[in-house]
């Protein structure tokens, strides 16, 4: 059995210091015995912040390296509505004017990069507000509308010219989400839930009213009210196709419009877990269990200021979670595909702890290399025998593909906090090396490739520490740092299977994310 030599973003001195790992976990798959489709949940839908930031253009050649490289399938983001789109105004007379311009420029983007918009129906224009609440530094307006015939006619005048522009068939395909995260009276919406429920009544109706296969959903909540907002649907004969939710792996803190809430890491096996599988079973068991059920946001933490979604752990974090929930749900949103995200004011760093798979500069972090490696496994499903953190797949022309890893989540000690302890670097302890085992392999030649992300290893946060975290980054630093998390394999070479098997043990520390692809080369 020959060992792959994989640790070569470590230095020499910090592999002869590094302690014997203990022994391997066999990890064994059939390539023979498939299990059906590969999971469509991890890349159907992905967040970003706000609409107008999509008009930039740093935010859309981001947006083309990930469809380039990974694909998700729907862009979900706040404020469509928002006075800086233009969407709404009224003239002398309170007469409504409706400017669809940026609406356009931005729906255009999106599609001509293939992924269409899961619409969150949200904030309410100014002209339109019952109330001068707002929340955050863009200061979306969270009132309910102060005239709800206006507000349907606004919707119903916005989803005619989606049609127009864009054909019934392709709107019929997207989603319409109403609001977002109702349910926190303080933060997103200053009506009572009958306050939300009626709006909910509203939009669903004017919509069906001009595209009846338009599907449309709720209650886009932070944690509450769906068991409310099933039976509320239920008894009053309210159209919905989806049961929309979020959720974020913290055990401290609440709303923090502010971004300076410090936050904990929730290390327990089943966060995230538990509540998608709470969300599955209201559903299946209320009056509409047909309903898809879709998490709209996630992520480890709710701030952007949170390093954690910077460092090496967030990609095994993100791959354990996925693994188990993507039987639950239709999508899991991860929140969101960039740092160019202005919630608390313009980020001010190049890594601030912001939600993105990319910073400010686009520089790849390793919860980007957890979805890019997802989106290189195959269309069908291999019996793996540790399933809980693997995913193994196989394509058409007989290659197989191996994504394994090891969540080792650690919590900041009970004086500190995310916001202190993953600001600094966390060297990874050894762990379990994988012992891979395939058997019923089609005979003949094969490139192998061998692909990681942990510490060090394309880990472009732990290489920023080490330059002693510039406030900025020079074009030579933004450079050193794209090849320090370039994604490139850690070993290339071609193997020739004789008798249907290969075997063969891969070092790991502590939430490494490894993916081994072999591919026939005749």
């Amino acid at each position: 059995m020959r060992r792959a030599v994989l640790l070569l973003a470590l230095s020499t001195t910090a592999l002869a210091q590094t302690p014997v790992s203990p022994a391997a976990e066999t990890l064994s798959i059939d390539a023979a015995h498939t299990l059906g489709p590969h999971s469509a949940t991890p890349l159907n839908t992905v967040g970003a912040g706000r609409a107008n930031e999509g008009l930039r253009a740093d935010w859309q050649s981001q947006l083309s390296t990930v469809q380039n490289e990974i694909g998700f399938h729907y862009l979900r983001f706040h404020g469509i509505f928002h006075d800086d789109m233009g969407v709404y105004s009224e003239d002398s007379h309170g007469q409504p004017i409706y400017n669809f311009q940026y609406v356009d420029a931005l729906y255009d983007a999106l599609l001509a990069r293939h992924i269409r918009p899961f619409v969150e129906l949200s904030f309410m224009p100014a002209a339109l507000a019952s109330g001068p609440q707002t929340v955050f530094w863009w200061k979306g307006n969270i009132t309910p509308p102060k005239d709800m015939a206006k507000w349907n006619a606004l919707i119903e005048a916005f989803v005619t010219h989606l049609q127009s522009r864009y054909g019934p068939d392709e709107v019929n395909a997207w989603y319409f989400e109403v609001w977002n995260e109702p349910d926190l009276h303080n933060g997103f919406f200053t009506g009572s839930q009958a306050d939300y429920f009626s709006l909910y009544k509203n939009t669903v109706e004017s919509i069906r009213a001009v595209c009846p296969k338009c599907r449309v959903g709720g209650p886009a909540t932070a944690f509450g009210w769906e068991a409310d907002w099933l039976a509320y649907i239920a008894k009053n004969h309210v159209p919905a196709d989806f049961d929309s939710t979020h959720t974020y792996g913290v055990v401290k803190g609440n709303f923090d419009a502010t971004g300076e809430d410090g936050t904990v890491l929730d290390v327990s096996p089943d966060s995230i877990v538990r509540r998608v599988r709470d969300s599955r079973d209201r559903i299946d068991h209320s009056a509409t269990p047909h309903l898809e059920l879709h998490y709209t946001e996630w992520s480890s933490s709710y701030t952007a200021a949170d390093p954690i979604h910077d460092q090496y752990i967030e990609a095994a974090f993100i791959l354990e979670k996925l693994r188990a929930t993507s039987p639950l749900a239709q999508s899991m949103s991860y929140w969101t595909f960039t740092d160019i995200f202005e919630e608390n004011s313009p980020p001010k760093r190049p890594f601030y702890g912001g939600f993105g798979l990319m910073n400010l500069q686009g520089i790849r972090k390793p919860a980007y290399f957890a979805y890019k490696f997802l989106a290189q496994l195959g269309p069908t499903d291999l019996a793996t025998t540790i399933p809980d953190h693997s995913w193994a797949t196989t394509k058409p022309d007989h290659s197989v593909q191996i994504l394994f890893w090891n969540y080792t989540p650690v919590a900041p000690p009970s004086t500190s906090d995310d916001q202190i302890f993953y600001k600094r670097e966390q060297p990874a302890q050894p762990a379990p090396d994988t012992h891979l085992v395939l058997d019923h392999l089609t005979n003949g030649a094969y490139q192998l490739n061998v692909y990681r992300t942990g510490y060090q290893q394309n880990d472009a946060y732990t290489a920023y520490l080490r330059m002693n975290s510039p406030t900025n980054l020079s074009p030579a630093q933004v450079e050193s740092l794209n090849r320090t998390a370039s994604g490139a394999p850690t070993e290339t070479r071609t193997l020739t299977i004789t008798n249907h098997h290969y075997d063969e043990t891969f070092p790991m520390h502590q939430n490494d994310t490894v993916l081994i692809t072999l591919t026939p080369t005749h």
